[in-house]
């Protein structure tokens, strides 16, 4: 070795001493994607899970079963499952197939007739469906890895836009169709996380519809939070409706001013930049807020999140019952 190579050797070893290297924050969660099939109803079910590194049987965590709005898939509200995982809430996405982002692809003029085609009442039936699957498969995998490490008493749906529609029907919302009521109801789930939710259209007596819910829910929405697709137009008023029919059960609200209906998905400059990142942390963290009140008798959490984040909220209340008190 030469004299050069020597100083530079001894160089090296001078900055490696100086300069540690840093190790790398440890993610309190990972990432698996399952690609499932119903092979009842010869329908596709990918799926991605969100989960906690501190799961175990010995210590099983709550679960979230997540529907996205329409057009959206399981990459997606990637924040709530990043933000629910690390506070030790496990969170599966599932994505159906009949109105995921498939809906974009193709002829740029026939979004709008795929979108309604993909709004009917067949399909929203086949979510729920896709919903009892996905959950079926994770609590009963052949591995046990994941069902042995979820609490079954706190298992809770949540979903943003249709999501929201598909979350209603699995907590027990009915229509009734030709003298035939169709029931989707998963009686596993103990809560739900309502976001911006669908009027359910053509019906008019929402009480009737809603009768049969008799978990918490949560609900957000924000005061520019308006769906536009031909004939499927809704706003603030019919996500207040929908709160305001619920009347067995506790249930939470919060509307945030201004925003836009898909701030609460990963778009990130939708309904303003800066309230669009303010509203994704705050959302996420009233979820776990919710979660406390309805599985630990925490309703301090929700009022400290209140004081938290009220600059950005139009409205916040807390209708208490036996789970919330």
């Amino acid at each position: 070795m030469t004299r050069r190579q020597v100083n530079t050797a001894l160089l090296l070893t001078a900055l490696a001493a100086s300069c540690p290297i840093q190790a790398q924050p440890t993610v309190p969660y990972s990432i698996t994607d399952f690609d499932w099939i119903d092979q009842t109803r010869d329908r596709s079910v990918p799926a991605r899970l969100y989960w906690p590194v501190v799961a175990s049987p010995d210590r099983p965590v709550p679960l979230v079963v997540f529907s996205h709005g329409i057009g959206g898939s399981r990459q997606g509200y990637s924040y709530l499952g990043k933000h629910w995982s690390s506070n030790g809430i496990a969170s599966l996405h599932v994505q159906h197939v009949g109105s995921d982002s498939a809906l974009w692809r193709g002829n740029p003029f026939g979004v709008v007739g795929r979108l309604q085609a993909a709004a009917q009442e067949k399909e929203a039936i086949a979510r729920a469906a896709d919903v009892h699957f996905a959950l079926d498969q994770l609590l009963t995998d052949e591995s046990n890895r994941f069902g042995a490490a979820v609490n079954p008493q706190r298992l809770i749906m949540a979903g943003h836009s249709y999501g929201a529609n598909t979350t209603l029907l699995s907590i027990g919302a009915q229509v009734v169709r030709n003298g035939q009521t169709i029931d989707c109801l998963d009686s596993r789930f103990s809560a739900a996380v309502i976001i911006s939710a669908p009027p359910f259209y053509g019906e008019s007596n929402l009480a009737a519809i809603l009768s049969k819910v008799s978990v918490p829910t949560i609900h957000v929405t924000a005061t520019d939070d308006v769906i536009e697709i031909p004939g499927y137009r809704s706003g603030l008023e019919d996500r207040l409706a929908i709160f305001d029919a619920l009347v067995h059960a506790p249930k939470m609200l919060a509307v945030f001013h201004g925003g836009s209906h898909s701030m609460f998905t990963d778009r990130s400059f939708t309904g303003g930049f800066s309230l669009n990142a303010k509203v994704k942390v705050a959302t996420a963290e009233l979820a776990v807020a919710f979660f406390d009140a309805v599985f630990e008798g925490d309703n301090a959490a929700f009022v400290r999140w209140e004081n938290d984040w009220y600059p950005i909220l139009a409205q916040a209340q807390m209708i208490s019952g036996p789970q919330l008190s």
